[in-house]
């Protein structure tokens, strides 16, 4: 995110300098005066193939998807919301020039979000299965093992009596909770898995789980504490869409998720002018498909 916002900057600047003429100065000094062109030209140099696949990318997903100015404002606000007067200075740490820079980088994510979603089906029942769960916070804790037959021999041991924090200890491959005892701290519906967060949401509290497979390994969960949520949820009605979106695309692994951007990228068909960067889509598509 902070990448593509920072080249978005960038690239209003690239188009300023080239609007107004390269015959300026814009430093002068005893060392030597730096014109508008060299200063183009470095910008160009160092930023320009960045900037250039961020403007590519926003153009075709803005071709062919459409996020409302009310959907960005609700995202920003819940910023707003959970940082208060200290939002704008998260917002510069993060290496956002203003608010609308972010704004900006928002539509971008929302623009990317629907296109990975486009196709998935998303169930009534499964909707109203998170609406449900954005209605409380849990505050739970984990075993992580490799495999389902180490779960259950984790399930059992707990069954037969054996102590959580030992067991945590001997078996859970987190590293990041095992000094906690495997918490996972409190944590709102759609920041797990899905697969992880149903089951979490099932269990009363103090009770543990039967084992359950998610995208990173077999968990044994205990729940630890519930609380309504402080966050704000709106109506079923309200909320529907964008529920569907985030269920969608929780659906897709990352590497369909590439694949559908990489799609969309060549269905539009660029013609890059600039010869350096002509090769520019082939090289977006082939870099990510390596990374995958």
């Amino acid at each position: 995110m902070k990448k593509l916002a920072i080249a978005a900057v960038f690239a209003t600047s690239v188009v300023a300098l080239s609007a107004c003429g390269s015959g300026e100065t814009v430093v002068e000094s005893k060392a030597g005066d730096i014109s508008k062109e060299n200063y183009y030209q470095e910008l160009s140099d160092k930023y320009g193939e960045q900037v250039l696949q961020t403007m590519v990318l926003e153009k075709a997903l803005d071709d062919k998807y459409d996020v409302k100015k009310e959907q960005i404002d609700e995202q920003v606000d819940k910023l707003k919301d959970q940082y208060g007067d200290s939002f704008e200075s998260v917002l510069q740490q993060a290496g956002y020039s203003d608010e609308d820079a972010f704004r900006e980088q928002v539509k971008t994510s929302l623009l990317q979000q629907m296109a990975i979603a486009d196709g998935v089906e998303v169930t009534d029942e499964e909707i109203q299965t998170r609406y449900d769960h954005m209605k409380s916070d849990l505050n739970a804790s984990h075993i992580l093992v490799a495999d389902e037959d180490t779960a259950k021999e984790v399930k059992k041991k707990l069954d037969d009596g054996e102590k959580w924090d030992a067991l945590v200890e001997e078996y859970s491959t987190d590293t990041a909770t095992v000094e906690a005892n495997g918490s996972l701290d409190w944590f709102s519906a759609g920041t797990m898995d899905a697969a992880f967060e149903n089951a979490a949401y099932a269990l009363d509290k103090g009770e543990i789980s039967e084992p359950v497979e998610s995208s990173f390994g077999w968990h044994i969960i205990r729940l630890d504490d519930k609380r309504d949520t402080e966050n704000e949820v709106g109506s079923l009605k309200e909320e529907k869409e964008q529920i569907k979106t985030e269920l969608a695309v929780q659906k897709v692994d990352s590497a369909e998720q590439q694949e559908k951007i990489n799609k969309l990228l060549k269905d539009a068909d660029f013609d890059i002018k600039i010869e350096q960067y002509e090769d520019l889509i082939d090289n977006m598509t082939a870099a990510s498909a390596t990374a995958g």
